[in-house]
């Protein structure tokens, strides 16, 4: 099943200091949902991840492999990942994200595109694009904060 989501976010903060914070494997780890564990890969242009998730009646805990490409510092970049989380599924897709500057602070874009199977694929397209959208607000309140907060304590 695929999925898409897009929107934008305003932090009161500039652009270096969100665009180092986006990069920052530490705050990340912090303001990503169910995030148990992040660390830079041998190669320094990714990560590892574990994360626990719910989503409706599946709860999981998946691993995984998220890249950074397209690097374009401090404007942007390209982020795709995938994650395997046993019975209950897989999900892999990427997210175009963008820093551009506006009243002041940084508005930040992201474009994502999604696959899941597995038993999350059998929960249902309105279910789905539902946590989805749960779990980016989360992620983009937590990393607001943490911007705000200046030394990346969520």
């Amino acid at each position: 099943m695929a999925m898409t989501m897009n929107g934008e976010v305003q932090l009161d903060a500039p652009k270096d200091l969100v665009w180092t914070k986006l990069n920052d494997p530490e705050v990340l780890k912090q303001c990503i949902p169910g995030c148990e564990e992040l660390e830079k890969t041998e190669d320094q242009e990714g990560f590892r991840a574990v994360a626990k998730l719910k989503v409706g009646p599946v709860s999981a805990r998946f691993k995984g492999r998220v890249t950074l490409s397209d690097l374009d510092p401090p404007n942007g970049y390209k982020i795709t990942g995938e994650g395997e989380g046993g019975v209950a599924g897989f999900a892999k897709g990427g997210a175009v994200v963008g820093l551009s500057e506006k009243d002041g602070g940084t508005l930040l874009s992201y474009d994502v595109e999604a696959h899941i199977g597995g038993k999350l694929a059998q929960l249902g397209q309105r279910l789905i694009n539902g946590s989805a959208k749960k779990l980016a607000d989360e992620f983009f309140a937590n990393f607001s904060k943490a911007v705000q907060n200046g030394n990346g304590a969520a």
